[in-house]
């Protein structure tokens, strides 16, 4: 096989975009002037986290409707009796359910949260969260005769983990490669003087973040993931001139296109690295105070949480915004195990103990970040798989569709619900099956309103959120101007 003549990277995304036919350049012109006016206006700092419950949260025991009749229908069909029973206590019982009062009413309607979400209900009531009610993904508004007559456009695979992971962070089901937290970064990156620390997951690689320009940076604890034995005051193989040898082999490029990205890309991780861990705060005293140990409700034992410690990891980050040149970011965290299918009660008062404890954590380290409150500034908000059915299948429950899900900072128009809360039950308009909720808020106006605060113009929405025109609604309020 001869070898490719040699390229040069920029010449290769030429090839590229002449490859893709004549409606590549356009778009990509106009992407980049779209990304160009988002900079202008960006002479502040703004980032949005998103909080992945990985699984599918049971969103029926996160936030629970509690008038008589609501709270009656939920005990006839979670209170399966026994060990086995998924239902929580009432309002004011041992351990009961938190009451919350939204500041604008539904009618007839009272509401709680689950028990362990004590810190998350504080912050509920000091106006710093809220809660957006049935929220799904969805191509455009759907009844439920539409719905079981296939007579509108609906999701791919729905109720599939890893479609519906992907259709929430992309808008597209599985085999997707750019997220809409990723399209956000392509809008705003060029308002960032280094645009590799727009999109930063401080978790797994998420789809989330993946734009079609930027790409997203993941990091752990310790800061940018290294690359290990090329550290020139080390040693490798028992020598000390082998870190150099080695760095030497991975940042030489031949004439070959595919080597050439690759040390290219070797090349940006290794500057990365160093600058990051140059300008990211200290974990502990002198930089972002450690988090406290959390609780488990069912043993009483505590220890260390790793939703906090990834949140730690965010704010440290955040702390670097002005050495790392960052004006607007996105952050992607994640805690998994919500596929509640059996010992629900148990473990999801776990994860609800753990959200509750990490937001909570992380409310408190933005308040002083470097002595000054950055929570206007930092939007946290929560995303899952999907939710989960109301019946219950013995101890546990089963795929569903719509959730309620939680949008935290200081820049929230908190102590409030958003959308009309659905009918507690089964059998009712919104009832697909086993009581998995028909979403009535799509994960598109849900994500659109978050990328109006973070700047994003209205002309410019359909390009992170293909299916925003579908719906009337652009905007739900739920965050400040």
């Amino acid at each position: 096989m001869s070898q490719l003549p040699p390229f040069s990277r920029r010449r290769f995304l030429g090839s590229m975009l002449g490859l893709a036919g004549s409606t590549a350049a356009p778009f990509a012109l106009n992407l980049a002037a779209m990304g160009q006016a988002a900079a202008q206006s960006a002479d502040d700092y703004k980032a949005l986290v998103c909080l992945f419950m990985a699984g599918g949260n049971d969103a029926f025991n996160t936030v629970l409707a509690t008038d008589t009749p609501s709270w009656n229908e939920y005990l006839r069909l979670r209170n399966t009796g026994g060990n086995d029973s998924i239902h929580l206590p009432a309002v004011g019982a041992a351990g009961g359910v938190l009451p919350i009062v939204p500041a604008t009413a539904q009618a007839g309607r009272s509401f709680a949260l689950h028990p362990a979400l004590g810190p998350l209900k504080s912050l509920f009531d000091d106006g710093r969260a809220a809660v957006v009610a049935n929220v799904g993904t969805l191509i455009q508004p759907v009844t439920l005769a539409q719905y079981k007559a296939g007579s509108v456009a609906l999701p791919p695979k729905l109720f599939s983990h890893n479609d519906q992971q992907s259709t929430w962070q992309s808008g597209l089901p599985e085999g997707a490669s750019v997220g809409w937290g990723g399209r956000l970064g392509d809008l705003v990156g060029t308002g960032n003087s280094n645009a590799m620390f727009t999109a930063v997951s401080a978790a797994s690689n998420a789809l989330f973040l993946s734009g079609r320009q930027v790409r997203q940076f993941q990091v752990g604890q310790a800061g940018a993931v290294p690359i290990r034995n090329i550290n020139l005051s080390g040693s490798l193989f028992g020598t000390a001139q082998g870190p150099a040898a080695l760095r030497e082999i991975i940042t030489t490029a031949g004439s070959d296109m595919m080597e050439q990205e690759y040390v290219a890309t070797v090349g940006r991780a290794i500057s990365s690295q160093s600058i990051l861990s140059s300008a990211m705060l200290p974990a502990g005293p002198g930089g972002v105070p450690n988090p406290p140990p959390y609780v488990n409700p069912n043993t009483g034992a505590s220890g260390a949480n790793p939703l906090a410690v990834q949140l730690q990891t965010v704010a440290r980050i955040i702390g670097g915004r002005g050495p790392l040149g960052a004006k607007r970011q996105v952050f992607y965290v994640t805690l998994g195990s919500f596929d509640t299918h059996d010992r629900q009660k148990a473990l999801h008062a776990d994860l609800m103990a753990r959200v509750a404890h990490a937001l909570a954590y992380f409310d408190t380290a933005l308040a002083a970040l470097q002595g000054a409150d950055m929570r206007r500034q930092v939007t946290t908000f929560t995303a899952s798989d999907f939710g989960r059915t109301f019946s219950s299948n013995g101890d546990g429950t089963d795929h569903g569709w719509g959730a309620h899900h939680f949008v935290v900072g200081g820049a929230v128009k908190g102590r409030d619900i958003y959308g009309a809360f659905p009918t507690t039950g089964v059998g009712h308009e919104l009832d697909v099956g086993s009581g998995a909720l028909l979403p009535t808020t799509s994960v598109d106006q849900y994500g659109a309103t978050l990328a109006r605060w973070f700047g994003v113009a209205d002309s410019q929405l359909a390009s992170v959120f293909p299916n925003i025109g579908n719906f009337s609604r652009r905007d739900l309020g739920f965050m400040a101007a």
